[in-house]
């Protein structure tokens, strides 16, 4: 009796042994498909990373290659056959002729026509010194006046101060920044009278090269103006004041670079037409013109004809 009661726990030993032994194996199995389900992953991973830095390493290499200035200008028009419209920037509206248009500093583009070509214009311009009359006509510089008037009606020129004076020479105002170099954000084309149309009280373009007039003009003043070669736009002429108001702005300049001695200040300019009067008979036609930016720069002293 005593000996089968120890036969069952010896053979109850044997059995919990033998399962535990297979328990260690199935979690020895269990480990190595855990390691092995982690590694595949791991392993496409970094095969991915290899393949992403080498097809990186060639695009980089081919960019530095074919790159031989940063500044160089890409075409990005597209490759196919669309067409894609050109980008015009359409400029303000033609200011009110009554002079109630707000003012104006800067311009996306080129007046549109905004004036009667067949109409003579009157320009009176109140100073600090006084007050001077310029008659613009639009026969002789259509798209000058137009401009001339189109920035007069928007206040562009109120407050602005006459840069350069040069006694004998020339009167030049049209800058708000009062350097010499700024004007309007856009440039028209040149309309150029023949040789010797200048005269004392001329009214011209100041420009820096052909065709980048803006909004900086000048009066002469002397024989040496009225000597210029014909490179300035004329588009008027001082028709009273000369003699008081235009001489008086004179009398504050410099020999030089035309520094004023003391500001002589453009306070406000009034446009309107002259009645009766018809603007002179040209073959010239008034058209925008493209917009962009200048640096206009005085005509040059000279004592002779040019």
């Amino acid at each position: 009796m005593g000996t089968a009661k120890r036969e069952r726990k010896k053979a109850n030993r044997q059995l919990r042994l033998e399962q535990l032994e297979k328990q260690r194996r199935q979690q020895k199995v269990k480990r190595r498909g855990l390691q092995f389900g982690v590694g595949i992953p791991l392993v496409v991973g970094i095969l991915v990373l290899i393949v992403w830095a080498v097809t990186s390493n060639d695009k980089d290499s081919t960019s530095d290659g074919g790159a031989t200035d940063t500044t160089e200008v890409v075409d990005t028009a597209p490759t196919d056959d669309s067409t894609v419209p050109e980008t015009t920037i359409a400029p303000l509206a033609c200011p009110n002729d009554d002079g109630s248009s707000v003012h104006e500093g800067e311009f996306p583009a080129a007046p549109g026509l905004c004036i009667d070509p067949t109409k003579v214009y009157v320009a009176t311009v109140t100073t600090n010194k006084g007050e001077f009359t310029m008659e613009l006509d639009p026969g002789i510089a259509p798209n000058t006046v137009n401009n001339f008037v189109y920035l007069a009606n928007y206040h562009y020129f109120d407050g602005t101060k006459c840069h350069r004076i040069i006694p004998g020479f020339v009167v030049q105002c049209g800058d708000p920044t009062g350097t010499g170099s700024g004007g309007p954000g856009y440039s028209f084309a040149d309309e150029l009278p023949t040789a010797g149309s200048y005269q004392l009280g001329s009214l011209a373009m100041a420009n820096s090269g052909p065709d980048t007039n803006g909004s900086q003009f000048f009066i002469i003043t002397g024989q040496n103006g009225a000597s210029l070669g014909p490179r300035y736009s004329l588009f008027g002429q001082v028709t009273a004041g000369f003699d008081t108001t235009v001489k008086a702005m004179e009398a504050e300049g410099s020999e030089g670079a035309g520094t004023p001695k003391s500001d002589v200040i453009i306070e406000k300019v009034v446009v309107s037409v002259k009645p009766g009067a018809t603007a002179t008979v040209t073959t010239t036609t008034v058209t925008p013109t493209t917009a962009a930016p200048i640096e206009t720069s005085a005509p040059t002293e000279t004592t002779t004809a040019n």
